[in-house]
């Protein structure tokens, strides 16, 4: 009985090791959320514009890819942070860049993008997160590779990098079906 009372506790300890340790020798990133999307058709919701000037987001408005959809928000500091590589790609022209609004006030989006600049063609407000839901949306910002034929070959969330960028979104769009513009 003894021995048992020394053995129960190293076998727990093992087996809490053993199941933190799997990710590590499988070589998988805990970090990175698996998306049902990925392979799949975009989903077709249409959001109404954020500003006047620009149309907002329909299935019509993801057809004919590749294009990138960024999901942001006002009020999303990590947003901010990756908007600056967002400005750069749209002003190379390498992509179209699709905003969603998500969760904010019109007003204060507005604001944000007119301190910080617009890379967007086109931005539709989701005001009570349903597209995210549709599109499956953990928190923003979170960007999609949309290819020509409407399917999501790709997400990321969190802030886009230039490493992302290079090493994970241009060489999807430098496949067939998926050129840059």
């Amino acid at each position: 009985m003894r021995r048992l009372a020394y053995a129960l506790p190293l076998a727990l300890f093992a087996a809490v090791a053993a199941w933190f340790a799997t990710p590590i020798l499988r070589g998988t990133d805990p970090s990175v959320l698996p998306s049902a999307l990925v392979g799949g058709p975009a989903p077709a919701v249409a959001l109404p514009p954020l500003l006047d000037s620009k149309p907002g987001i329909d299935a019509a408005g993801l057809a004919g890819g590749p294009l990138l959809v960024n999901f942001f928000a006002s009020w999303c500091v990590p947003c901010r942070a990756e908007h600056p590589l967002l400005m750069r790609l749209a002003a190379a022209g390498t992509v179209p860049l699709l905003g969603v609004s998500y969760k904010d006030a019109p007003a204060d989006a507005i604001g944000w993008l007119a301190e910080l600049g617009d890379p967007f063609a086109r931005i539709g407000r989701d005001d009570d997160g349903r597209a995210a839901i549709e599109w499956g949306v953990y928190g923003v910002p979170e960007t999609f590779v949309v290819d020509r034929a409407g399917r999501v070959r790709h997400r990321h969330a969190g802030p886009m990098t230039r490493r992302v960028l290079e090493e994970d979104i241009l060489p999807l769009l430098a496949e067939p079906g998926g050129e840059a513009r």
